[in-house]
C-alpha cells in the first residue's frame, strides 16, 4: 500500500463526496511519538483492504488543511491521528497510542 499525500482543500472535498471507506492519517513530522505510531501502522497496513485509500497529511506543512479536516469531519485536532471516513463522514477517530490497523479493521469488518 502507499500513502496519497493530502495537500489541497479540493482533496478534502473529494473525500467528503466519496462512497465507501478511506483513511486520513494526520502526522507531525516533528514529533517522535507520531513517527513511532506511523511506523507501527505501516507495519500492519497489509491487513487493510487493498482498495482503501490512505491519505497522509503532514500537519506541519499543511496546518490549514489539518484545521479544515478537524472542522469538516467534526473532530478535535490531534497528532498523530487516524480518521476512518465512510461515505464522507468520520466513523472512527483515533489518536496517539490508539492508532492501529486492528482498530480500523474492527470497524471495517463490522
Amino acid at each position: 500500500m502507499n500513502w496519497t499525500s493530502l495537500e489541497s482543500a479540493d482533496q478534502i472535498n473529494n473525500i467528503k463526496q466519496q462512497q465507501g471507506y478511506s483513511i486520513i492519517f494526520k502526522h507531525s513530522t516533528r514529533c517522535s511519538i507520531s513517527m513511532m505510531v506511523k511506523k507501527r501502522f505501516e507495519l500492519d497496513w497489509n491487513k487493510l483492504p487493498e482498495n482503501l485509500t490512505l491519505y497522509f497529511l503532514d500537519l506541519i506543512k499543511y496546518r490549514e488543511l489539518s484545521n479544515q479536516v478537524a472542522q469538516d469531519f467534526y473532530v478535535h485536532h490531534e497528532s498523530p491521528q487516524l480518521l476512518l471516513i465512510k461515505d464522507g463522514e468520520c466513523v472512527l477517530d483515533l489518536s496517539h497510542g490508539e492508532v492501529s490497523v486492528e482498530e480500523a479493521m474492527s470497524v471495517l469488518e463490522a
